[in-house]
């Protein structure tokens, strides 16, 4: 005759193998390696190259420190507000 599984007697869904916590890490680098070496084939380094060559500005001159408009308290808002949000994972 056959056997009925109990609930106790099945493996719990929250556990997970080690190993295939590594391939999934394997794979996701791997993916990752692929898609850099095909944008280099199609696109090639030209634009990445000029991108790092071209000047700062005009001249090879820094460009200048606008002063923020805002108030100290007004920055210390939107840090804390923008820390909130990373920590939390809802970052834009």
């Amino acid at each position: 005759m056959g056997h009925a599984c109990t609930p106790d007697q099945l493996p719990h869904p929250d556990d997970e193998h080690p190993v295939v916590a590594i391939i999934a890490i394997v794979a996701i680098v791997a993916a990752m390696l692929l898609i850099a070496w095909a944008r280099l084939e199609v696109h090639g380094t030209e634009d990445i190259e000029a991108a790092l060559a071209e000047p700062v500005a005009a001249g090879d001159l820094p460009l200048a420190v606008r002063p923020d408009p805002r108030s100290f308290e007004e920055r210390e808002v939107d840090a804390a507000v923008t820390a909130s949000r990373f920590a939390t994972g809802f970052s834009p």
